[in-house]
This record gives structure tokens, C-alpha cells and sequence, in this order.
């Protein structure tokens, strides 16, 4: 009987081992065997990934790291739009392979997924109507529109507390929002925000020179998949050697862009 149950007992633990790998599972492997990259995208959130008014084809920073790796695997890349509050989901299901979403790096998140070296810095600020926000005791009490499932709603609530959060889908809503008076802000990263308020009216909004948090993005890769994150981490690498990555961040980001901004950061090995 004894003899039974340790045998019992060898199996359940052996079923443990390789249902945890292939809970992993070997992204890379996967996807050269299938010849597509599925990578989950924004698609109404320009500079980083959003719709191409004369392609119709989805285009951006992301869009276009996303495609680099693509290039390097040696497959074709298929774009799969999500929201801040599906892509982890979407990523843990197997809907998709990588994220590539503006998805700010945390020990939370790092819980449940694992990231990329950083590939983009930036920072929470907010954006208003010109002249209405000049420091953060005005927007005390007030209403304050983001994104649902983003770093940006916890931030907000404890740089404001007296505040009222209201969470949308996406951005560009609060936006929608905010054109409306329903909020007097809109928060959430620097460079989302640029992108933003480049599509509204010349004059009537700005960002206030009010940063309440740090923000670098990683690429999202399924927990424990280390293969694939190694080659996400080592194209990144080379990305930034070659000078790829900041002809990259140039095409959205430079002077001559819709939403120039400066490029502060470089990719390096996180420690």
C-alpha cells in the first residue's frame, strides 16, 4: 500500500513539473513553428501604435518594435489591438505572444509576467485645458479621467487623494471628457499625453509642468518563458547598438514629429 502511494504520489508531482512548463510554455519555438508573431497593440493611442489615416494600417513606436523582433525571428507579424485592462489577460491566455502596449514595468505586474528591458522612459503628467491646472492643490476635489487597468489610476488617487477618479475604456474617451467638462484633467504618461494633445484644437490645452511618477515600459512575455525573453532582450540590445531604436524613437518622437519630445533614456540590461 505504501509502495502504491508513493508511486501515486511520483506521478502527481511528475503532472505538476509538466504542467508548469507548459504553463511557460517555449514562445519561440512556437511562433518560428507557425511562422506569426501575435502581438498585442494599442490602436487609438498615436505616437505608440493607432490606425494610419491614408494605410489604414496600424502604425507606431510599439508597432514598430514589434516588427523588428518579427524581422529577426524571420516571421510575419500579426497586430492584435487590446486595452490596458485586457492585454495581461489577453497574454496569460495565449491570445497573443508578446505585449507591446506602453505597459509600465512594476513588481505587481512582474508577479504575474515577465518583462523586457526597458525600451521607452517616460513619466505621469496631465493634461488640461490652458491655464486652468498649475499645480496639483487645483486639482484637489476635482474629477480626473485615465485609463482603466493602467499604473496611471493608482498614481493619480494617491498623488491626489480628495480627487474623484473616473476610469474609461481608453484614452482618447478622456479626452471626450475633458473637451466636455465632465473632468479638468486627463492623466497618464508624457508621451501618451503628447500624442493627445497633438489631435486637439492649437492653443486651447496643454501639459502642465507637473510629474507625479516615473514610467519605463517593458515588452510583456508569459512568466517563466525565458528563451523567448532572452531573444526579445538580446533584439533590443542591438536595436539600441545599431541605432535602431532611436531612429525609431526620431520617426515619432523627433523634432519634426507630431509630438516631439526629448529622448532621455537609452536601452541597456536592466540590473
Amino acid at each position: 500500500m505504501r509502495k502504491t502511494v508513493t508511486i501515486v504520489l511520483s506521478l502527481l508531482l511528475v503532472g505538476t513539473f509538466f504542467v508548469g512548463a507548459s504553463l511557460a510554455g517555449d514562445t519561440l519555438a512556437d511562433v518560428k513553428a507557425k511562422g506569426v508573431l501575435v502581438a498585442g497593440i494599442k490602436d487609438s493611442l498615436p505616437p505608440f501604435g493607432f490606425i494610419d489615416a491614408k494605410t489604414r494600417s496600424i502604425v507606431g513606436y510599439d508597432i514598430d518594435f514589434a516588427r523588428t523582433i518579427a524581422n529577426k525571428l524571420g516571421v510575419k507579424l500579426e497586430l492584435k489591438p487590446v486595452t490596458s485592462a485586457t492585454r495581461m489577460p489577453q497574454l496569460q491566455e495565449g491570445n497573443i505572444d508578446i505585449i507591446a502596449a506602453t505597459m509600465t514595468k512594476n513588481p505587481e505586474r512582474a508577479k504575474v509576467i515577465d518583462f523586457s528591458h526597458t525600451y521607452f522612459f517616460t513619466g505621469q503628467k496631465f493634461l488640461t485645458k490652458k491655464g486652468t491646472i498649475k499645480s496639483l492643490k487645483d486639482l484637489a476635489g476635482k474629477k480626473i479621467g485615465t485609463a482603466k487597468g493602467s499604473t496611471s489610476e493608482k498614481n493619480a488617487a494617491k498623488a491626489v487623494p480628495t480627487a474623484t477618479i473616473l476610469s474609461f475604456d481608453d484614452y482618447p474617451q478622456g479626452v471626450l471628457a475633458l473637451q466636455q467638462g465632465k473632468v479638468v484633467a486627463v492623466t497618464t504618461d508624457e508621451s501618451i499625453l503628447a500624442g493627445l494633445l497633438s489631435k486637439l484644437p492649437k492653443g486651447k490645452y496643454e501639459i502642465p509642468d507637473i510629474r507625479i511618477s516615473d514610467e519605463p515600459y517593458g515588452l510583456g512575455i508569459r512568466k517563466g518563458d525565458k528563451n523567448f525573453l532572452n531573444f526579445v532582450n538580446k533584439t533590443i540590445l542591438e536595436m539600441e547598438k545599431t541605432g535602431e531604436a532611436k531612429r525609431i524613437f526620431d520617426r515619432w518622437f523627433g523634432p519634426n514629429s507630431d509630438t516631439p519630445l526629448y529622448r532621455t533614456f537609452t536601452i541597456t540590461a536592466d540590473k
